[in-house]
C-alpha cells in the first residue's frame, strides 16, 4: 500500500484576476476573425443581413470578388439568388426568408439547405450547400455564420 500525504499549510487560494481584454471582444467579432483567416468557405452576416466577413474562399466560391469589399453591405444586394429552374429566376421574398442565414436567424437554431447563385458576369450559376448557425451574445442572435461546400454535378 502507497503512502501519500497532503499538506494543508499551502493550501490554494484563488487570486483575484483582472479582465483578459478578450473578454471584451464580443462574440461576433471573434468569429469574424476566425473567418477571415478560415481555409473552409464561410460567412458571417448580422441581424441587418449585412456581410461583417467572409473567407477567402468562400469570397471565391461565391463570386464575391475581394471579401474586404463586400464588408458592410448587404448580403442579398450582393448575391444574385436564383431559383432551381431552367429560367434561374430571382427568388421571391418568401423564399429569401427560408435561405439557411436568414431562416437560422429568425428561428435562433441551426438552418441548412441548397442555394444557387449566380455569379456576375456569364459565368455559370453556382450550387452550394449552406449550413448555418446562429450567434449568440446575452441569450439573443446577433449573427449567423453559415459554412459552404460546393455541389458539382
Amino acid at each position: 500500500m502507497a503512502h501519500v500525504e497532503l499538506s494543508l499549510s499551502g493550501a490554494f487560494v484563488p487570486q483575484a484576476r483582472t479582465p483578459v481584454e478578450s473578454e471584451f471582444v464580443s462574440n461576433i467579432d471573434r468569429w469574424a476573425a476566425t473567418v477571415w483567416q478560415a481555409v473552409e468557405p464561410c460567412l458571417v452576416i448580422d441581424v441587418n443581413s449585412t456581410v461583417v466577413a467572409v473567407s477567402p474562399s468562400g469570397s471565391e466560391l461565391l463570386g464575391l470578388g475581394k471579401g474586404a469589399e463586400v464588408v458592410g453591405k448587404p448580403l442579398l444586394g450582393t448575391l444574385r439568388l436564383i431559383d432551381f429552374t431552367a429560367g434561374a429566376g430571382d427568388l421571391t421574398d418568401q423564399e429569401i426568408e427560408k435561405i439557411p442565414p436568414l431562416l437560422a436567424m429568425s428561428s435562433e437554431r441551426m438552418a441548412r439547405g441548397l442555394l444557387r447563385i449566380q455569379p456576375p458576369g456569364d459565368e455559370r450559376p453556382v450550387t452550394v450547400d449552406a449550413i448555418t448557425t446562429p450567434l449568440l451574445e446575452n441569450g439573443r442572435v446577433v449573427a449567423t455564420l453559415t459554412f459552404f461546400a460546393a455541389i458539382r454535378y
